[in-house]
């Protein structure tokens, strides 16, 4: 997977997040011509060209300040470039509920920047990293990536004798992600302080940083337009995630009750009823399809597919990981480094 990244001009925007750090090195690995970073945080940026160049020829990377929301400076970005890969936008929750105004202007009109100067410029493919937040939606947040991911279905019409393929996938919370909840449970399990969990029901789709650039890396190479990419993936309750944490640090910390915040849910969505009647199904995802492709035209398009069973992917439709598989997952994903679970002496 990968291969059709060599020799190609990309441009990743936000790509100083931790999704787009481990997808520079994916790409790097592809031999791509060049690689352009888009961001808004100049500290980040000097520190990821740094922490590049130790493993990297820069004369192939580089680094562009600007924001997804400045469509001029964005159209700068885009010039020469064959695929783009949109990972910037507002994800925390209780943040866009108090600023919706804010969530527009990043994730639906930085968006429909990307979508106007992708096609200006005649770049070949864009990728959007959309949410389980925008899955039935009780947030401003949510509302505002799945309209997102609206703008990026309909773009395919738009470019009609152009070239352009958009195309979005959703994530579940990505382990050890900036903003995700185990950095907090971290630092409050090695502070000696208690955990705060939400509500001891509450239930979450998981994927590790790998899983997402892998997903969307293998979306650029086979999207044919307008789908949405949903990956199957292990579900945790959060008190059992914080449990696992305390057994690999060793430490036994209490846990205290905090409820829903605003905009919450107590479980979370993939894929509505509605989508999985125009969905596919393979063995690792489920494909969304735009009203534009047929059922029959998309068993062509996709062979490896059958029809999804119509039904909810929701985590409280989905088994739960047990402690002891989380632990394993976790370490498999060396989340915490240079710890393991300590012993009793």
């Amino acid at each position: 997977m990968g291969d059709f990244l060599s020799d190609k001009r990309i441009l990743i925007i936000g790509g100083t997040g931790s999704i787009g750090r481990t997808l520079t090195d994916s790409i790097m690995l592809k031999n791509p011509k060049s690689v352009r970073i888009y961001s808004r945080d100049e500290y980040k940026q000097y520190h990821m060209k740094e922490e590049l160049s130790h493993n990297y020829k820069l004369s192939q990377i580089q680094f562009m300040l600007g924001d997804v929301r400045d469509k001029e400076r964005l159209c700068q970005a885009m010039r020469d470039i064959d695929y783009v890969f949109h990972l910037a936008s507002l994800k925390q929750v209780p943040s866009c509920e108090y600023d919706p105004y804010e969530a527009v202007k990043t994730n639906i009109l930085g968006t429909q920047n990307v979508v106007e100067t992708a096609i200006q410029n005649k770049v070949e493919r864009v990728v959007y990293t959309s949410s389980d937040k925008a899955a039935n939606p009780t947030s401003a947040m949510g509302a505002s990536k799945l309209l997102a991911e609206r703008i990026i279905s309909t773009a395919n019409q738009y470019t009609r004798c152009d070239s352009t393929i958009f195309s979005s996938v959703r994530f579940g919370n990505v382990l050890s992600s900036r903003g995700s909840v185990i950095p907090l449970f971290l630092r409050q399990i090695k502070n000696n302080e208690p955990t705060t969990i939400t509500s001891p029901d509450m239930t979450r789709f998981f994927m590790s940083k790998r899983q997402a650039v892998d997903l969307v890396i293998s979306v650029c190479e086979k999207a044919i337009g307008g789908e949405t990419y949903v990956l199957k993936m292990p579900v945790f309750n959060i008190e059992d995630l914080a449990s696992a944490l305390k057994k690999i640090i060793g430490l036994k910390t209490p846990s205290v009750v905090i409820g829903l915040r605003s905009g919450e849910k107590m479980h979370e969505e993939l894929m509505t009823f509605e989508e999985s009647t125009v969905a596919l199904e393979t063995k690792d995802a489920f494909i969304i399809l735009p009203n534009s492709i047929t059922t029959d035209k998309a068993y062509e398009l996709f062979p490896d597919s059958r029809k999804a069973k119509q039904n909810e992917y929701r985590t409280d439709n989905e088994k739960k990981l047990t402690i002891e598989q989380i632990i394993k997952m976790l370490e498999d994903e060396q989340i915490i480094k240079n710890n393991s679970r300590q012993k009793k002496h």
